[in-house]
Order: structure tokens, then C-alpha cells, then sequence
């Protein structure tokens, strides 16, 4: 955390370095190369003075995320574990994937008890009501394990939009990932990028075209991937992860 004056505010090639952007000295050349932007407004002079905490700071166009007592973090969620911190029927929830967390947490959305995969926790509450709100259209990539063999008219079908009982569901990309062999013939592994979170989309959405879900996993939200968490696994958003969704969630 960057150390502030009486005012609260610290110079901004100070912040800069102690945030992990580089050393003092590239900090202050990179100012000086005009890529340093606060609040929409290019800084170049050395020395100028912001409040780290309120501060809307761009490097390189990078969002950079402002000085916070909020943590971020994202979760790879085994499967048959419930999505709520606490569960009346005694079943294995996030709560106990994170009990030994000081903080109070929120999850950001849900996924389905059988699906596993990319879920967001965090203590900042407005962060996790805008994440999980349709209009902000952050999107969520799935890898799903289906019955029969996905067609290229299928793929185009949900690329134009399917429409289930409760709505239409846009689909911003899908495309065949494998088609089963030996053992697995008979199915194929899909992935489908879409910004909804209404109630088992996915699966709603795979099985209306005819290809019923046996497996399903969020591999990513936004930037935000799953590759190297192992299941049950916890860690923080990095910068660049949390700027962007703070972009996203237009905070």
C-alpha cells in the first residue's frame, strides 16, 4: 500500500513503483513518455500528487486498481459444491473452501452444484452487485462435455441466438473444441462465451439444441482464467485482472 501525506494523497511515479509498475526511476520515464494517465487526463509532470484510493490511473492504457482494504479473489469450485456461503441442508459449500479467510465474503454469481469451475469471492459488495448484474455483460466462457455430435449448423444456431422459455440467449462465440474417440464416441466438448448468468443457461441452452450436458466448467470470466488453479483452489486477481473488471463494472 502506497504511504500518503497528511492530505491523504502521494506523488504518482511513488504510487506507481510501489504498486508493482516498475522501478522509481522507468516510472518517472514512463510519465515523462506520456502513458501515465489520471482521472482522463494524460501526467507528465513529476512529482504531481493523487489520493491512491479514488484515483482513476491508466498506464499504457492499463487500468490500474486503486489502493483498497477490498480483496478480490477467484475460486476454482469443485463440483457438488454449493454456491452460497451457507447451505440449511448441511451440503459442502463455498464457506468451507474459504473458512480460514479473516474477511466476510461475497460470491459473485453462481454456478449450478454439478458445475465447476471460475467463481469470483470479494468483501467489496458493490463490486460483487455489479459484477453479477446482465447489463454490465462481463463474459463467461464454458467448456461443456455433451451428448451426440455438435454440427457446424449447430454452432451457427447458437451464434444466432436461442430462444428458451424464459428469453432469447445471445451467445458471443462457440465452437467445437473435440469430438469424442473410442470410449467417448457420441460426444462432443464445446466451448460457449456468453455474458449471461440467468438460472443453468448453459445447460438449458445445450439441451434446447439437442445436446444434453453430462459435464460443464467456467474456464474464465472476463480476463480472469482458470488455468493453473487446481479444483478448490484460491487466489488473488492480479492488476490487470481487477482493473479490468473494475472497467467492466464501470467502478
Amino acid at each position: 500500500m502506497s504511504e500518503t501525506d497528511e492530505q491523504g494523497t502521494v506523488r504518482l511515479q511513488k504510487h506507481l513503483a510501489q504498486s508493482g509498475v516498475a522501478s522509481r526511476r522507468k516510472c518517472e520515464e514512463i510519465m515523462l513518455a506520456g502513458l501515465v494517465e489520471v482521472d482522463g487526463e494524460i501526467v507528465t509532470r513529476l512529482g504531481t500528487k493523487i489520493d491512491p484510493q479514488t484515483a482513476v490511473i491508466r498506464v499504457d492504457g492499463q487500468r490500474l486498481p486503486p489502493i483498497s482494504p477490498s480483496v478480490y479473489l477467484v475460486l476454482n469450485k469443485p463440483r457438488g459444491v454449493v454456491s452460497t456461503m451457507s447451505d440449511p441442508e448441511g451440503r459442502r459449500t463455498l464457506q468451507d473452501l474459504v473458512d480460514d479467510r479473516p474477511e466476510r465474503l461475497f460470491h459473485v454469481g453462481r454456478l449450478d452444484t454439478d458445475t465447476e469451475g471460475l467463481i469470483l469471492l470479494t468483501n467489496d459488495g458493490d463490486f460483487a452487485h455489479r459484477m453479477a448484474h446482465p447489463s454490465y455483460e462481463v463474459d463467461k466462457t464454458y467448456v461443456a462435455e455433451v451428448d451426440g455430435e455438435v454440427t457446424r449448423a449447430t454452432l451457427e444456431a447458437l451464434r444466432r441466438g436461442v430462444v428458451l422459455e424464459d428469453g432469447p440467449v445471445t451467445v458471443s462465440a462457440a465452437k467445437v473444441v473435440s469430438q469424442g474417440q473410442g470410449n467417448a464416441r457420441g460426444r462432443t466438448i464445446v466451448e460457449l462465451v456468453i455474458h449471461e448468468g440467468r438460472n443453468r443457461i448453459v445447460r438449458r441452452l445445450l439441451d434446447q439444441v439437442g445436446h444434453p450436458v453430462r459435464r460443464l466448467t467456467r474456464t474464465a470470466i472476463g480476463p480472469v482464467v482458470l488455468r493453473g488453479l487446481r479444483s478448490g483452489e484460491l487466489r488473488d486477481l492480479t492488476n490487470d485482472e481487477l482493473g479490468a473488471l473494475l472497467d467492466a463494472a464501470r467502478m
